[in-house]
C-alpha cells in the first residue's frame, strides 16, 4: 500500500562517504574519525552548526562502492564527538531521514558539499487490513530470528515499534543483509514497499537457515553414530580379547590371526612375501576402511589354493597298462586319444624315473583338443582320463562366455572381484595337477568387455603357463602339471592362434559296431538302473541295438541311440506296470516297431528301386561335414524348356560362395568337354540349368560337392542314371582333376550309416583311409580318382539300361 505523499525539503549538506556500509533512518553508528573523508565531513558539519547556530551538525551518509554513490543518501545528526572504546577519535552519528542527492556546491571545510531534498514519508493512520498483517508477519519473524540470536532484550524494543518506515529500516540492524541488500532498502523510498521487501528477505534468511540446521543435524547424527560405532567395536574388540585370555587361546586379533595363518601355511616364496604385505596393510587400516574387507578375501582365496598339493599319480598313472584298461573299460573306440594319454603317462613315467620332473621351472602337462561332432564322448573322455591318471578331474564350461574377466579374474578394485575360472577350478580340485575340461571352447564369445579366447592363449601355452598371472591374485600360478583337455564341436570356430597351442584330437564318430558295443556295455545299464530295472529283466539282443543305431537313429556319437533305449525301457516298464507284460523280457529286433513305432532312417539301398531319390538321371549322391558329423548330401539338376526358360544357371538349397563356384566350374567343365564326354552341350547353351540342393533351410558351403554337381549334370545330359549305391566327394577343377577334401573319415562313416557300398574320394586323399576302421572299408568299395572322366565311368549307369525320362 502507498503512502499517501511525500514532501521534499531543500537541504545542504556535507557528503560523509561510507565504504561497503549501509546507514538506515533510525540507525545510531559509530564512526571513526581517523579516516580523512568521514573527518572532513564532521568537521564542515560543525563549522556550518557553528555560524547558523544549529544545535547539532548534519551530515549527508552516502554508501560508496567501488567509487560509486546512490541516487538516495541518509540525513545523520552528529550526536557526539569523543572516543571509541578503542582509545580512536569517533563521532556517533544517528539516521534522520532519507535525502534525494542534487547537484554540487560549495562549503566550508575541506569536504564535499551537495544540495539535496528532504524525502518526506507519512502511511495512513489507522493501518489497513493488509498492511497491519504486513506489521504483524515482520514482527513475527523479526522476532523469530532474534529468539534464536538469544537478543532476547531487542525482541520487546521491536515489538514496540508502530511505524511502518521506522519499522522496514530497523532491517539496517540485521548483519545477514549484503550491501547491495541494504542499498535496495534505502532506495525504496515507499515504506509499504520497503517493509515488503525487508519481510521477504527476513524470510528468505530464516529458509535458508532452517535448511543449514537441517544439514548441520543430520551431519552431527551421522558424526555421532561413526563415534557410537567406534566405540561400541572397541569395546567388543576388548570382551572378545578378554574372553579369548580366559580361555586360553591368547590376545591375537584378526591380523594377527592371518599372519600366524600366512606364516604357517605351506606358500612359494614369492607368494608369502606377497600375502605378508597384505597383512601389514590389514594391520595399518582401521576397521571403517573398506579396503580391509578386500584384503581379508584376497588372503582367504590365498590361503586356500593348494600351492604345493599335488596328487601322487604314481599308482594309477605310471601303472601304464593299468590306465590303458580303464580306458578301455570306460569308452569303446577312441582308440586315437587313448593312444595319446597312454603315450603321455609313458613319457611322464621315464621322466620321472630318471629325475626329469622338472626341466626350466616347467614340469610335463599336456594340452589336448578333442574336436568332433555331439555325442561321441568328448566330455566323458575328460573324466575316463582323470581316473585313468589317478587326478581329480574339474569341468569349467565356457559355452557363452564373453569376459575376459571370466579367464584371468577381475581386478581387486572391483566390487564383487573374484579370481578367474582357471584359478577356481585348481581351487576347487584341491591340487595343482588336476585333470582340467574346458568344455565347448569352440563357443567362446567378444564383445567391449575383451576376448576370453585370447586370455586362454597364455593358460594353454605349456612354455608360458608355468607363470600364469590372474588379475585378482597378481601373483604367479604353476600350471605346467595341469592336464588340459579341450572340447569343441567345430575346430573352424578356434581362433588359429588358440589351435596352435594345442594338439589336435578328432573324434569322427562312431561305426555301427562300436555304437552297437557301447549300447550294450555302457548305455543299457544305465538306462536300466534309471528305469527301475534290474539288469536281467529287459534284455536288448544285439539284432535289436543294431537296428535302434542303424534305422532309428543316424549321427554321429549315441545320444540319440541312449535315448531310444531309454524310450524302449520306459516303454516295457510301464506295460509292466500295466499288467499287459511279463517280466523278464527279451527285445529282439522285430519287436521294435511295436515298441517305438516305425523307422526313421531307411537306407536308399533298402528302398524299392523306383523311389530311390537316383532312381531318375540328373540325381546324384554326395557326402559332407556338418557340426553334427558326416552326412550324405543329394544334389538334383534339371534343364528348363528352351520356349519358357532363359538360359544361364540357377541355384538353390541355401549355399555358400564357394559351393556357388564349384557349380559354376562344373557347368563351365562340361560345356568345354562335353564333346569329348559324349554329351549333348548344345542344350547347355541354350537352355536355364537348375542345380538344387534339398533340406533347403541347412546352409551349405565347400568345394567337395564339386564332382557330385559335375556328375548330376552329365547324369542329366546323357539321361544315365546315377548308380544308387554311389556316393562321391572331391573337388572339381576347370580341366576336370579331382582335387583333395576334408573330413574324409567322417563322410565315410556317414556313407556307411547310409547304406552307401561304393565310394568316390580323390586320390590324394588315400592316405587318409589309415584312419577309418578296417570294419568300415572292409565294407565300402573305395576308388580313388584323379579326374572326372573316372568318376562318370564309375558313377553312372550303362547307357543300355532302360531309364526313366528326366523330369
Amino acid at each position: 500500500m502507498a503512502a499517501e505523499s511525500s514532501a521534499f525539503t531543500p537541504l545542504t549538506l556535507p557528503v560523509l562517504p561510507l565504504d561497503d556500509e549501509v546507514v538506515l533512518p533510525g540507525m545510531v553508528v559509530p564512526l571513526d574519525l581517523s579516516d580523512t573523508d568521514v573527518r572532513a565531513a564532521v568537521e564542515a558539519a560543525q563549522a556550518a552548526a557553528r555560524s547558523s547556530g544549529a544545535s547539532k551538525p548534519t551530515v549527508l551518509l552516502v554508501p560508496r562502492i567501488d567509487g560509486n554513490y546512490p541516487g538516495i543518501g541518509v540525513l545523520g545528526t552528529v550526536e557526539q564527538v569523543g572516543r571509541l572504546s578503542d582509545g580512536d577519535p569517533g563521532a556517533l552519528i544517528r539516521g534522520r531521514g532519507r535525502v534525494k542527492i542534487g547537484a554540487g556546491t560549495t562549503g566550508p571545510g575541506a569536504a564535499l558539499w551537495v544540495e539535496g531534498s528532504r524525502i518526506e514519508e507519512s502511511v495512513p493512520e489507522p493501518l489497513p487490513g493488509q498492511l497491519a498483517d504486513l506489521v504483524k508477519e515482520y514482527k513475527a519473524l523479526a522476532t523469530d530470528w532474534l529468539k534464536k540470536r538469544g537478543a532476547w532484550q531487542i525482541v520487546d524494543r521491536v515489538q514496540q515499534i508502530d511505524d511502518v518506515s521506522q519499522l522496514a529500516d530497523n532491517a539496517g540492524y540485521s548483519p545477514f543483509l549484503t550491501t547491495t541488500q541494504k542499498i535496495k532498502l534505502l532506495e525504496t523510498a515507499d515504506p509499504v514497499a520497503r517493509l515488503k521487501l525487508a519481510t521477504e528477505q527476513l524470510r528468505e534468511h530464516l529458509a535458508e537457515q532452517d535448511v543449514a540446521e537441517s544439514i548441520a543435524k543430520d551431519v552431527q547424527e551421522g558424526v555421532d553414530k561413526q563415534q557410537r560405532e567406534f566405540l561400541l567395536r572397541r569395546q567388543l574388540e576388548a570382551v572378545r580379547k578378554e574372553l579369548r585370555e580366559l580361555n586360553g587361546e591368547g590376545g591375537e586379533d584378526e591380523s594377527d590371526d592371518y599372519r600366524a595363518r600366512v606364516e604357517a601355511a605351506d606358500l612359494p616364496e614369492k607368494v608369502r612375501e606377497a600375502a605378508l604385505k597384505e597383512v601389514e596393510k590389514l594391520e595399518r587400516s582401521s576397521d571403517q576402511n573398506p579396503e580391509g574387507s578386500w584384503i581379508r578375501t584376497w588372503l582367504d582365496t590365498v590361503l586356500e589354493l593348494p600351492w604345493n598339493e599335488r596328487t601322487d599319480d604314481s599308482a594309477a598313472g605310471y601303472d601304464i597298462q593299468g590306465a590303458k584298461s580303464i580306458l578301455d573299460a570306460e569308452h569303446a573306440g577312441l582308440q586315437d586319444v587313448k593312444e595319446r594319454i597312454t603315450e603321455y603317462l609313458a613319457v611322464r613315467k621315464r621322466r620321472a624315473d630318471r629325475g626329469l620332473g622338472v626341466v626350466g621351472g616347467r614340469r610335463g602337462g599336456a594340452v589336448l583338443a578333442l574336436v568332433g561332432p555331439p555325442g561321441v564322448g568328448k566330455t566323458s573322455l575328460g573324466e575316463s582320463v582323470a581316473h585313468a591318471m589317478g587326478r581329480k578331474f574339474v569341468r569349467v564350461a565356457l559355452g557363452g562366455v564373453r569376459d575376459e574377466a571370466e579367464i584371468r579374474g577381475h581386478r581387486r578394485t572391483y566390487v564383487g572381484a573374484l579370481p578367474g575360472r582357471i584359478v577356481r577350478a585348481i581351487k576347487e580340485a584341491g591340487s595343482m595337477n588336476p585333470v582340467v575340461l574346458l568344455d565347448e571352447i569352440d563357443k567362446v564369445g567378444s564383445d567391449f568387455r575383451g576376448d576370453p579366447a585370447a586370455a586362454l592363449l597364455e593358460v594353454l601355452d605349456p612354455a608360458q603357463n608355468h607363470t600364469f598371472r590372474d588379475h585378482y591374485l597378481e601373483v604367479e600360478l604353476d600350471l605346467s602339471d595341469v592336464v588340459f583337455l579341450a572340447t569343441a564341436n567345430v575346430l573352424e570356430a578356434i581362433p588359429e592362434a588358440l589351435v596352435d597351442r594345442m594338439e589336435l584330437v578328432r573324434l569322427d564318430g562312431y561305426t555301427e559296431d562300436e555304437k552297437v558295443v557301447i549300447a550294450r556295455d555302457h548305455l543299457l545299464p544305465r538306462q536300466l538302473e534309471r528305469a527301475g530295472l534290474e539288469p536281467g529283466e529287459v534284455v536288448l539282443e544285439v539284432s535289436a541295438l543294431r537296428k535302434l543305431a542303424g534305422e532309428y537313429t543316424r549321427e554321429a556319437g549315441v545320444r540319440n541311440l541312449e535315448r531310444s533305449v531309454a524310450r524302449l525301457l520306459r516303454k516295457v516298464a510301464a506295460q509292466h506296470e500295466l499288467g499287459e507284460r511279463e517280466l523278464p523280457f527279451t527285445i529282439a529286433d522285430t519287436d521294435l516297431r511295436a515298441l517305438i513305432g516305425r523307422p526313421h532312417h531307411v537306407p536308399e539301398s533298402a528302398q524299392d528301386p523306383a523311389e530311390r531319390r537316383t532312381a531318375v538321371p540328373g540325381v546324384a549322391t554326395g557326402l559332407a561335414v556338418t557340426g553334427a558329423g558326416g552326412d550324405v548330401l543329394f544334389v538334383e539338376a534339371s534343364l528348363a524348356d528352351p520356349e519358357t526358360g532363359a538360359a544361364g544357371l540357377t541355384l538353390t538349397g541355401q549355399l555358400g560362395d564357394v559351393m556357388k563356384e564349384s557349380a559354376q566350374i562344373a557347368l563351365s567343365f562340361l560345356r568345354s568337354h562335353g564333346a569329348e564326354l559324349e554329351l549333348p552341350v548344345a542344350d547347355l547353351k541354350d537352355r536355364g540349368v537348375h542345380i538344387h540342393f534339398p533340406a533347403g533351410a541347412v546352409p551349405k558351403d565347400g568345394p567337395s560337392a564339386g564332382i557330385t554337381m559335375t556328375s548330376a549334370l552329365a547324369s542329366l545330359l546323357s539321361g544315365r542314371q546315377v548308380r544308387t549305391d554311389v556316393a562321391m566327394t572331391g573337388e572339381v577343377s576347370l580341366t576336370g582333376r579331382v582335387l583333395p577334401i576334408g573330413g574324409l573319415k567322417q563322410k565315410l562313416l556317414a556313407a556307411h550309416r547310409a547304406g552307401i557300398t561304393t565310394v568316390v574320394i580323390p586320390k590324394r586323399n588315400e592316405p587318409d583311409l589309415d584312419d577309418v576302421p578296417a570294419e568300415i572299408l572292409d565294407k565300402l568299395e573305395v576308388h580313388p580318382v584323379t579326374d572326372v572322366r573316372q568318376v562318370l565311368q564309375i558313377a553312372l549307369s550303362p547307357a543300355e539300361m532302360p531309364v526313366t525320362a528326366a523330369a
